[in-house]
């Protein structure tokens, strides 16, 4: 790295970038990508950190690293440093406060302040560049998106308008912007790219959502904290650290690579992996939806539909080697035992299997609080129950006994686990332990991981969790629900949005296997272009068996015949 230094700025060069420092003002030049903000805001639950003075930057070189700290005088902490640390690669900004706190929301990038110039009000980054890429899935369906509109890489959300961003749940905490116009709704430009990821592991995961808000050409990072983090004397945030990329898909794989050598995640899955986990899935959720009929779906999830929709693909050449019972199997949610209305003889119907060669998994709904007793739950201001609480001894206890009773005495193989999107989220709830947004979320599935292998080692985790950090708590990567349609209100081929998922999770988990699941499908067309593409990018999994809910249009002998031939390819 080469520095030069005249009275108004520092000139970095590395061969991968040039920065250019400013001794006046709080910012970079990042050549050809942005002028990077160093303001940041570090709010609290007393008020706005607001930044009243900005000092000249202090140059230190250490050990192959170049590190500029930008000294502010705030109303907020005693003291506040926005930190730049360079490599021949890569550029890491973090915010340092020394104080006491609890944290509400953390912005880099752009923050509140009154400048030497007397300017006042929020600043933010300036980019140039035309696209930003997001790893998560979201309705509307816009992989890359103008970069004048926001992205949320969160564990909270929804179906419903405005949150239904947490299909992936985490997602890999990446950005990566590009220089072209994005196109179709799934499409990735050619081109150069900068990746602008998240460095930080799972005990400084306590923030429910990061939001990339952009403004008029500008646009900031915001860590939303919710008033769960407590600083006793000094914090640092995480860093945000920029790299340049051939491609999203490679801005992700530096991101895990990252995590991975700074000891933030594991380099791999942490347990063996057994064949059986490798053979194709039957989940009965698609074949309920298409049989309800007006009913709710979860009253389908019965022993003798199983059977019959089992036969039914058997004679057609199609034997799975895991069959996923779906929602809902069990009385209850928070404490799952089976409903023997709906499954008179679970226990004899799971060995049956097993003597046929098949391996039996239950969906497991994350986070849920029926059946549970308060005392071992997230609770709102009423003392209502709002979420399992895993950082609860009481609550670990109780999964303990549940891993037992449905892996040792029912015989169960294992657990699709969904729902991790409902996250508890809100300033007011209380928590037994200190543990918030994806920490709190590592902590749950950590939870049923470690219980579910102690009562059987070869037990099969599925979850739709795809950051690095969650590589120790997740056997395979489902790639979740399909969505339908992008920003002109077109219907987007669900095998596309396949690929793009499937892209994000191997470069994000690459030691992983991938459940492709398969639903919702807007047409026995699109289901058949999915199946056949599914053998080739994962573990295929066959929903439907009778006929597509959206359209009814009846699922034929021929067409199962012809997924039995692509499952033997």
């Amino acid at each position: 790295m080469r520095i030069t230094t005249t009275d108004t700025a520092h000139y970095l060069e590395t061969g991968h970038y040039r920065l250019t420092v400013s001794r006046t003002d709080p910012s970079v030049e990042l050549e050809g990508w942005m002028t990077l903000n160093l303001l940041a805001s570090v709010n609290t639950a007393a008020g706005r950190d607001e930044t009243y003075e900005t000092l000249p930057p202090v140059l230190d070189r250490r050990d192959g690293t170049v590190v500029f700290d930008f000294p502010q005088r705030t109303t907020g902490w005693e003291a506040k440093t926005v930190r730049l640390t360079c490599t021949p690669e890569t550029i890491a900004l973090q915010v340092r406060v020394e104080g006491n706190g609890v944290l509400s929301d953390v912005t880099l990038m752009g923050g509140r302040a009154v400048l030497n110039t007397r300017a006042s009000g929020t600043f933010r980054t300036g980019l140039h560049a035309r696209g930003v890429f997001s790893p998560t899935p979201a309705h509307p369906i816009q992989v890359v998106r103008p970069v004048s509109v926001p992205v949320a890489l969160t564990v909270v959300g929804d179906a419903s308008p405005g949150r239904l961003h947490a299909v992936f749940s985490p997602p890999p905490l990446v950005l990566a912007f590009g220089k072209e116009a994005p196109a179709g709704a799934t499409e990735v430009p050619d081109g150069d790219w900068l990746g602008a990821s998240v460095r930080a592991g799972i005990a400084d995961l306590t923030f429910t959502e990061l939001a990339y808000e952009p403004l008029d050409g500008g646009a900031l990072l915001r860590f939303d904290y919710e008033g769960h983090t407590e600083v006793r004397g000094a914090w640092t945030s995480p860093a945000v650290v920029f790299r340049a990329a051939s491609s999203p898909w490679e801005a992700i794989s530096h991101h895990r690579d990252d995590l991975v050598t700074h000891g933030l995640a594991p380099e791999g899955p942490v347990r063996e992996r057994h064949a059986w986990w490798s053979e194709p899935l039957f989940c009965g959720w698609g074949a309920q939806c298409a049989r309800a009929d007006g009913r709710s779906p979860v009253e389908l999830s019965r022993q003798d539909l199983y059977d019959e929709w089992l036969a039914r693909i058997e004679e057609h050449g199609i034997v799975p080697g895991t069959i996923v019972i779906d929602d809902r199997w069990q009385l209850t949610y928070g404490d799952p035992e089976p409903d023997e209305a709906k499954w008179p003889a679970l226990r004899e119907w799971i060995a049956a299997r097993h003597a046929r060669g098949q391996r039996v998994l239950l969906w497991w709904r994350a986070w849920s609080p029926e059946g549970l007793p308060a005392q071992e739950c997230v609770t709102d201001a009423g003392g209502r129950a709002v979420a399992a609480d895993p950082s609860n001894p009481a609550y670990r206890q109780r999964i303990r006994a549940v891993m037992e009773r449905l892996l040792g005495d029912l015989g169960a193989d294992g657990f699709k686990v969904d729902f991790t999107q409902w996250s508890p989220s809100g300033s007011h709830l209380k928590a037994y332990g200190t543990a918030w947004g994806p920490a709190l979320l590592h902590e749950l599935l950590a939870t049923l991981y470690d219980a579910a292998k102690a009562v059987k080692p070869d037990a099969l985790m599925i979850t739709h969790t795809p950051h690095p950090a969650f590589a120790d708590v997740s056997d395979m990567i489902r790639l979740n629900d399909v969505l339908e349609y992008d920003a002109a209100g077109d219907l987007v081929p669900a095998v596309d949005q396949l690929r793009y998922r499937h892209a994000v999770a191997t470069r994000a988990m690459p030691g992983h296997l991938v459940d492709t699941d398969q639903w919702p499908m807007p047409s026995r067309a699109d289901w058949l272009a999915y199946a056949e593409a599914q053998p080739e990018l994962g573990v295929p999994a066959l929903y439907y068996v009778e006929s597509i809910d959206n359209t009814r249009e009846p699922i034929t002998g021929a067409d199962l015949r012809q997924i039995a031939e692509w499952w033997r390819r």
